[in-house]
């Protein structure tokens, strides 16, 4: 399985990013520009998935590495992101979060 930093991802640009927290974790923040595609839904919504390379990001880095692994076996060309998005906010990095989100 293939797998980057959350050092390497803030250096990438072009490369979609799959963020697979649930909606209400993704809503509380997330990396820019990240889609949320939560791990309990990917299965059934494999159509919404980029045809190039993409990453792959949950909160710690376990949920993408299972979601990584099981894409790959479907012959998708997908890169983990060690640490998560918990590491991404860990390191001072902005965050994401929808305006319309109730507060």
């Amino acid at each position: 399985m293939k797998s980057i930093t959350v050092a390497e991802l803030a250096e990438r640009s072009g490369t979609p990013l799959i963020d697979v927290r649930e909606v209400h974790e993704y809503a509380a923040g997330h990396v820019p520009g990240a889609v949320n595609i939560p791990m309990s839904e990917i299965g059934n919504r494999l159509d919404e998935l980029p045809a190039e390379s993409f990453d792959v990001i949950c909160q710690a880095g376990g949920r993408s590495a299972r979601v990584v692994e099981a894409l790959e076996a479907r012959g998708y060309d997908a890169t983990n992101v060690e640490g998560g998005t918990g590491e991404w906010i860990a390191q001072g990095r902005a965050v994401e979060v929808p305006s319309a989100w109730p507060r």
